[in-house]
């Protein structure tokens, strides 16, 4: 198997050894403060020197043939931001606490996604950390970062992250996110970590000018692709498997969410994705890599060498399902779902996506491959994330768009679902904030966001108000959670409901034994672990119960609802006269 060298500057006992891939360059010199010491080529466009005398702390700068200095594109830390110095870092000098820590496997895993920089009114690693507690109690089983690579500015998604190694100084030091992860641990809960292999930030990336990082043999929405099959690609590949490698062990990461694996082109073989997959499994202790990908592509849950080797993938058609449902969407790329159908919603929820080389409605075009042979929970799903709340005009969350009622059958049917759950933070309290798209770019790109915004949703249906503007502080501000709604009324039913559904979920059983059957219009009954889940996602349903059944949970109960509306009782059945759900032990 391919070890890449280990990159950028490296604490060794009496100094330090700084190492950089650098194939074009025939000098490379690192500068600290007013001395430079010239880097040997050691082959394969590598240049490294051992500097007795350095030290964690120190700050330095690498130039390219005699050229201005630029920050390390392996930087372990940019503490005046993507522009400035890189930092000299030390991960050995932590002392970690998680020895006896063990990960959970994917049947056990509830994710919850947040941003660092509006989970708390901190926004940073301190203010997450200080609120584990808060997550082991609703029943989540691992934390899913937002990308923390280094953006330009103080506020961002982080999709545009320019230095790749070195945790966003906006949100902490590197030893701060250190210690959120150990705490985590702690706590029982796993920490992924949002990663972006398939584009880079429009500013203060200087790695592009260090190697042939971009190919212009393959096109993606941000431009050229990343170069991972043309000439130097061995380099780029290497730089992203040693980037791993240092999120994994450096940080004690328990895995990653690949973002947009459809944007990492590769006609090589392997593909990029089945040798990142087979060198993370060479790492112990295991960590789990889980795609975004709208393809519905088997081939990325299938095991080497038939396929890429991951573990899971990002599922959206049950989110677009239930969003044509209870709030009617049906543009852009949810054309594809409209006039869903819950016979629809019962077979993505038997396989784990809807499309599977089916037609488009939309198109005509076929999309997707059959699921047969992929484990529901190696689907990952949901009915909130950053994408899909952030892809509308104003950050407007599902429980914004439709009734208390209708979010509360739409959370009971994801969280008893045989595959694998996802919340967005502040779902768990159908908090008030909305999460629009948010940057602090410079005053030449800046402008050219907001303008690119409000053009993405001049026609969007329905919407004639004001786009808000990305580069206004505001706009990040209004994403910043508000916990002490936890404990009003209607949001503090809506966590009661969370906790509850999340407590009852190890006691569902095996998710391949689970059964879904449509049961009429809007209504789906699942059969799991012994237990069965009437959901009517647009009320009205009359559903059978069995006779001896005991229910155990209803989201239409006065510790679930302000204002309960309790199906009643008509013979052997059940009837809802507004969404709802239930859940009984039989």
């Amino acid at each position: 198997m391919n070890t890449p060298p280990r990159l950028g500057a490296l604490v060794e006992p009496d100094g330090v050894r700084f190492r950089v891939w650098a194939p074009a360059a025939e000098r490379v010199d690192v500068v600290l403060g007013e001395r430079s010491v010239p880097l040997d080529a050691t082959g394969d466009g590598y240049h490294e020197a051992f500097v007795g005398g350095a030290a964690a702390g120190d700050r330095y700068r690498l130039a390219l043939d005699g050229g201005d200095p630029f920050p390390d594109p392996a930087s372990r830390f940019q503490p005046e931001g993507v522009h400035g110095p890189s930092e000299v870092v030390d991960p050995g000098a932590f002392a970690w606490t998680d020895d006896s820590w063990t990960p959970p496997g994917l049947e056990s895993l509830v994710v919850y996604e947040l941003h660092v920089g509006t989970f708390t009114a901190e926004g940073t690693f301190d203010g997450v950390r200080e609120r584990l507690g808060a997550l082991r109690e609703l029943g989540v089983t691992a934390v899913e970062l937002m990308p923390l690579a280094d953006f330009p500015g103080e506020r961002g998604w982080g999709y545009d992250g320019a230095a790749l190694y070195a945790p966003a100084h906006a949100y902490g030091r590197p030893d701060d996110l250190r210690r959120l992860v150990d705490a985590a641990h702690a706590e029982g809960l796993a920490v992924l970590l949002d990663v972006v292999y398939n584009h880079l930030g429009p500013d203060g990336a200087y790695v592009a000018a260090f190697g042939p990082v971009f190919t212009p043999r393959h096109e993606t929405p941000w431009g050229q692709a990343m170069n991972l099959d043309d000439d130097g690609s061995r380099g780029v590949r290497d730089l992203f498997l040693d980037n791993a490698r240092h999120w994994l062990e450096e940080y004690h990461l328990d895995g990653f969410r690949l973002d947009a694996t459809h944007a990492l082109v590769d006609d090589s073989d392997p593909h990029f994705l089945a040798e990142l997959s087979a060198f993370v499994d060479g790492l112990t202790p295991p960590r789990l890599l889980i795609a975004e990908d709208h393809r519905n592509d088997a081939r990325l849950v299938t095991p080497r060498p038939a396929g890429y080797g991951l573990d899971a993938v990002w599922a959206d058609d049950l989110h677009h399902q239930v969003r044509n449902v209870l709030a009617g969407d049906t543009e852009g790329y949810y054309a594809d779902f409209a006039g869903t159908t819950t016979a629809e919603i019962a077979e993505t929820l038997r396989r784990g996506w809807f499309y599977d080389g089916r037609p488009t409605r939309r198109t005509g075009e076929r999309r997707g491959t059959s699921a047969e042979g992929v484990r529901r929970e190696q689907c990952v799903v949901c009915v909130q994330n950053h994408d899909q709340v952030g892809n509308r005009p104003t950050g407007a969350r599902l429980h914004h768009e439709v009734s208390a009622a209708a979010f509360r059958a739409a959370t009971a049917l994801l969280l008893v679902a045989p595959e694998t759950p996802l919340l967005f933070m502040g779902q768990e309290w159908a908090t008030s904030a909305p999460f629009p798209f948010f940057s602090d770019h410079n005053a030449e790109l800046g402008p050219l966001v907001t303008a690119g915004r409000k053009r993405e949703f001049a026609d969007f249906p329905g919407f004639s108000g004001e786009v808000p503007d990305p580069q206004a502080e505001g706009t990040f501000r209004s994403a910043v959670l508000d916990w002490s709604e936890r404990d009003a009324p209607g949001h503090a039913h809506t966590l009661a409901l969370t906790r509850a559904l999340l407590a009852l979920r190890p006691a569902l059983g095996d998710p391949a034994e689970a059964t879904v059957e449509a049961a009429g219009d809007g209504a789906l009954v699942l059969r799991r672990g012994g237990h069965v889940a009437l959901v009517d996602l647009v009320g009205g349903a009359a559903l059978g119960l069995p006779s001896g059944a005991h229910v155990v949970l209803s989201t239409e109960s006065a510790a679930h609802a302000p204002d309960p509306a309790p199906p009643r009782r008509e013979g052997g059945a059940v009837v809802f006269s507004r969404p709802g759900a239930l859940v009984a032990r039989v």
